[in-house]
């Protein structure tokens, strides 16, 4: 009977960091006890971490004591880089007993960045060598000019996280992108040893297009006449972010196979694998779990926050859930397009919405920095 995700060849990353977490061991004890094998950031979570508590304190007194005219934003990336450190170095035994197949930490590129892809290439060598840990991955938006970033990145042998991912389609571009990436560093150093070690994650968010989804429905449903068509639109609640993610799934199986990634397989090249991401449930109506519990299946990475983690831990159901059903995911989608909602436009409205959502505390974060 399977007790963990490993069983199902998932693995848990945990969706938050905090130096208190690292401090007192928490962080430790999750991976020991709790089957985390990775850790995400973002910069709402590094907001909450730094300005919504005194754990960084110390620290940034002693930056300012040290360096007292250092602008606010290079205080903000000691303090992240330290942390991301720190938690690289506890998941390293994660990393090498997986022979880096797992046990990476993500540090993502500033919001402000997310339509330049130069500056995107720019800042990521910046922080991957400011880090300077093998097991790490930079976080990169999955826009349109996060695409080229993708494939340069790859090519120089840097670990991306391509984080914001809402739409199939902007997935298969990143993963095209990876795939590119990979190709270009072969053809640059022409060993298999160029390869080897290049891993990349796919960010695929869902509890948010529920959310989006789920408005939109209630807002027809209040301008429908028949009860039929009113009971039609209640059955898509809740069950769009998943059939979305289970069809990037289906699709991830297409993409790497076939005779143009077995060439880079034979190289050592590694997978893309997917992780699931936004898996924090918003609805209360909804089983707390769902976004866990609908999404497991081989190759693939569930990122919770600590609510989530510990909801997981009280009451899953172990079964294999990802490759299920793939005709009634595809009806459900059909059924939302014929009601009318545009999944598409949902979706590209999301990384829009997405970058705001990131971009919003990082400026506060670096404002009430500057303060103190």
């Amino acid at each position: 009977m399977a007790t963990s995700l490993k069983d199902f060849g998932q693995s848990i990353w945990l969706d938050f960091i905090s130096r208190k977490m690292i401090t007192t061991g928490e962080l430790a004890r999750l991976i020991r006890d709790e089957d985390v094998s990775g850790v995400t950031s973002n910069p709402t979570i590094f907001e909450k971490a730094i300005d919504g508590s005194n754990d960084y304190a110390s620290q940034i007194e002693e930056i300012r004591r040290e360096s007292p005219d250092l602008p606010a934003r290079q205080v903000y990336e000691r303090l992240v880089t330290k942390d991301i450190q720190d938690v690289a170095d506890i998941l390293r035994d994660t990393y090498k007993r997986t022979r880096g197949a797992d046990g990476y930490v993500s540090i993502e590129v500033s919001p402000g960045v997310s339509d330049d892809t130069n500056a995107t290439v720019s800042e990521a060598r910046h922080l991957w060598e400011a880090v300077g840990r093998p097991n790490l991955m930079i976080k990169v938006p999955g826009t349109g000019a996060g695409v080229p970033a993708v494939r340069a990145l790859t090519a120089e042998g840097i670990n991306v996280n391509i984080t914001l991912l809402f739409g199939r389609e902007m997935y298969e571009a990143v993963a095209g992108a990876y795939i590119e990436g990979l190709e270009d560093r072969v053809g640059r150093a022409g060993s298999a040893a160029a390869i080897d070690e290049v891993v990349s994650v796919a960010s695929f968010f869902v509890s948010r297009i529920d959310t989006t989804v789920d408005k939109l429905l209630d807002e027809k449903a209040k301008r429908t006449t028949t009860d039929s068509e009113r009971q039609r639109l209640e059955r898509l609640h809740g069950k769009v972010a998943i059939a979305n993610a289970r069809l990037a799934y289906e699709r991830y199986g297409k993409i790497f196979s076939g005779p143009r990634w077995e060439a880079l397989a034979a190289k050592g090249a590694r997978k893309q694998h997917l992780l699931w991401a936004s898996t924090s449930v918003k609805n209360p109506r909804y089983r707390d779990v769902m976004y866990v519990e609908e999404l497991i299946g081989p190759e693939t990475i569930n990122t919770m926050p600590i609510e989530t983690l510990t909801a997981f831990r009280d009451h899953w159901e172990a079964r294999a859930t990802l490759a299920a059903d793939l005709p009634g995911a595809q009806a459900t989608l059909a059924d939302l397009e014929s009601a009318g909602i545009s999944l598409r436009q949902v979706t590209d409205d999301l990384i829009v919405e997405g970058i705001k959502k990131f971009q919003e505390p990082y400026d506060k974060m670096i404002a009430s920095l500057a303060i103190r």
